[in-house]
């Protein structure tokens, strides 16, 4: 067998038995998603990100690499994400309806009086209501309190009392985490809901 192809073969592998180590086999925190989407978006966002940067078996430097460009505000947009992703993104639009979603209306977030006013607001001039991560719910609650890592923990903690922290700013803050909190599932499903499929909930209307 020609060297050339030998070694396509073996990256390909390794790469398969990386993905593979990824499957979120040992999250317990799926528990509170009865329809699956989460894990198959989870899923799908790890896929979009070997692929996109092709850094083998190197998840660490994947993440930050990826975390790096979302705080620069470099990332393209237009190559990153497959058909796969959007569509899922599209579909937890749908689904953010309950207390217990991924994302939430803003005006379900805030406080009882800001809700009120924000939800008229949005009535009077027509438009779509902005949707915000749900720190407060089931999943990423999980995330947190199932997290051996206090600076993780204490991330999510400030979100939870200030969700409109700008994408970017969170990126930054997760980016400088120790290396072994990146080989976590509760940071890497963080990275990709909060930070990923937050980003595509937004653009995917850009794409057909």
């Amino acid at each position: 067998m020609p060297l050339k192809i030998r070694s396509r073969i073996i990256s390909l592998l390794m790469l398969l038995v990386t993905m593979s180590s990824y499957n979120q086999s040992d999250n317990p925190c799926l528990s509170v998603d009865e329809s699956g989407i989460i894990q198959k978006a989870f899923n799908s966002f790890e896929k979009d990100l070997f692929t996109y940067y092709n850094f083998g078996n190197d998840s660490i430097k994947t993440y930050r690499t990826f975390l790096a460009e979302v705080a620069s505000l470099s990332l393209d947009l237009r190559k990153l994400p497959s058909d796969g992703s959007i569509q899922l993104a599209r579909e937890f639009k749908k689904i953010a309806s309950s207390k217990q979603s991924l994302w939430i209306k803003l005006s379900e977030y805030e406080k009882p009086e800001t809700a009120q006013k924000s939800a008229t607001t949005t009535s009077k001039k027509n438009e779509e209501e902005i949707l915000i991560f749900n720190y407060r719910g089931g999943f990423i609650q999980c995330l947190k309190n199932s997290s051996d890592s206090s600076d993780f923990s204490e991330i999510i903690a400030s979100l939870e009392e200030d969700g409109n922290i700008s994408t970017s700013l969170v990126s930054q803050k997760i980016y400088y985490l120790l290396d072994k909190d990146f080989k976590t599932f509760q940071v890497k499903n963080f990275i990709a809901f909060d930070i990923y499929y937050s980003i595509l909930m937004v653009i995917e209307k850009a794409f057909k």
